[in-house]
Formats: structure tokens, C-alpha cells, sequence
């Protein structure tokens, strides 16, 4: 029960994380005065970066739970976040 209880606030937080990302990467393309094809870029990226350290955390989230050290952890993570990014 914990580990479900666990796993969803975890995802709870990623949405909310990965919104908060999107407005703040607006807002930094903002503060650096972007227009046109260099702001679309930046945001692409700055989004794609974020989708990435949020995917990471909770890959990192999912490791622990399985109780997983080491090269085990760092494979399992690896993976995880190569397939949530995709």
C-alpha cells in the first residue's frame, strides 16, 4: 500500500513539475528577449531538458522502490529515462 501511495504522489508531482517547466521556460525566453525561431527553439529545448530531469527523478523514484544499487540502478535509470523521453 505505502508503494502505491508512494508511486502516485510521485507522478503528482511530475505533472506538476513538468507544467511549472513550461511556464518558466516561457518565461526565461521572455526574460532574454527572444522572438520568432530563436524563442521556438529555445523553448523546445529548454522543455525537452526539463521533461528529461523530471523523467530522471522519477526513474530514480521507481530504482529505489525496486530497491536497486549500483550498476543495476544506474542500467535501470538509464533506461528508464531513454524511454520516457522518446
Amino acid at each position: 500500500m505505502k508503494k502505491i501511495v508512494f508511486a502516485l504522489v510521485v507522478l503528482f508531482l511530475a505533472s506538476q513539475t513538468a507544467y511549472a517547466v513550461e511556464t518558466s521556460c516561457d518565461a526565461k525566453a521572455a526574460e532574454k528577449k527572444l522572438a520568432g525561431a530563436a524563442k521556438n527553439s529555445f523553448i523546445k529545448k529548454c522543455d525537452k531538458d526539463a521533461k528529461a530531469s523530471v523523467a530522471k527523478t522519477d526513474c530514480e523514484a521507481k530504482a529505489a522502490e525496486k530497491k536497486l544499487y549500483g550498476a543495476a540502478k544506474n542500467s535501470f535509470t538509464k533506461k528508464c529515462v531513454t524511454d520516457a523521453s522518446k
